[in-house]
């Protein structure tokens, strides 16, 4: 089971190696963002080395906080954490789909990812997004398109909080996307128009049936818990949530699913 560095925001990446390390994960997902210990390729080596933690996949820098991380040209953000996952021995990138507003990036989007694909052995796992919306009104902030098993990627991550801010039922997904999806990002949610990324098992989505249903496919991927702690009163709060959801993701991805892979 592999922990996502920005379960712990708004703490430090080291600190989420050493967490990770201590409860017991079996690696991490580095997410680069404006922490510059997460852009430090040498830096995030030391803190694995150190802590005998391996760095299983980068999440490129795609957050409206990170536009100017690495550099403001969207490539060239793909193209270091590429170097990066090269670098340290992980074997995904995980990418979101550009916003409606980097028009260019967008229009060569689908095409650029094959291409990148194609002059290395690490992944390019485009993730689910879903609509922005307030009250009662709703923004398309993803080009090509928020669901991206609407378009012709080679690798995909499915991220369960996501499909639920999208109201898109997460089997059925998990379906389209087929032999695509290499990459889980695991999270829970109440069904809310926010992206809440709960602790699994605190929220409605169907996470042990979704993770017995993986345990029981040829699913090969990497299973990330991704989830917010940024609410935490303590850092023993924090690192009970974390390990609350290792145990849980472990406890589940165990199970073997129903017939027909389902819900029960």
């Amino acid at each position: 089971m592999v922990l996502s560095t920005a379960s712990v925001y708004p703490a430090s990446t080291a600190t989420a190696f050493e967490i990770a390390a201590r409860l017991g994960y079996d690696g991490v997902e580095v997410m680069v963002w404006t922490d510059p210990i997460s852009q430090d390729v040498d830096a995030l080596r030391r803190l694995s080395d150190f802590h005998r933690m391996p760095i299983l996949a980068v999440h490129a820098p795609c957050l409206l906080i990170a536009q100017r991380v690495w550099s403001a040209d969207p490539w060239v953000k793909l193209q270091r954490a590429r170097a990066a996952a090269e670098t340290l021995g992980a074997s995904t990138v995980v990418v979101h789909p550009p916003f409606r507003w980097q028009r260019g990036y967008a229009r060569d989007f689908v095409a650029g990812i094959w291409r990148m694909a194609d002059e290395t052995d690490v992944r390019f796992a485009v993730e689910n997004m879903y609509p922005w919306r307030y009250r009662d009104r709703e923004m398309q902030a993803y080009a090509p398109d928020w669901d991206v098993t609407n378009d012709d990627y080679r690798h995909l991550t499915v991220d369960f909080s996501h499909a639920a801010t999208s109201r898109t039922e997460p089997f059925a997904l998990m379906a389209r996307m087929a032999e695509r999806m290499v990459h889980v990002h695991l999270g829970d949610s109440t069904g809310s128009a926010k992206d809440e990324h709960l602790v699994p098992g605190r929220g409605n989505l169907p996470c042990a049936e979704l993770l017995a249903s993986l345990a029981a496919s040829d699913y090969d991927g990497h299973v990330v818990v991704e989830v917010t702690t940024r609410r935490a009163m303590s850092r023993a709060e924090r690192e009970a949530d974390l390990a609350e959801a290792l145990a849980f993701t472990r406890l589940h991805y165990a199970t073997p699913a129903p017939v027909g892979g389902g819900p029960a």
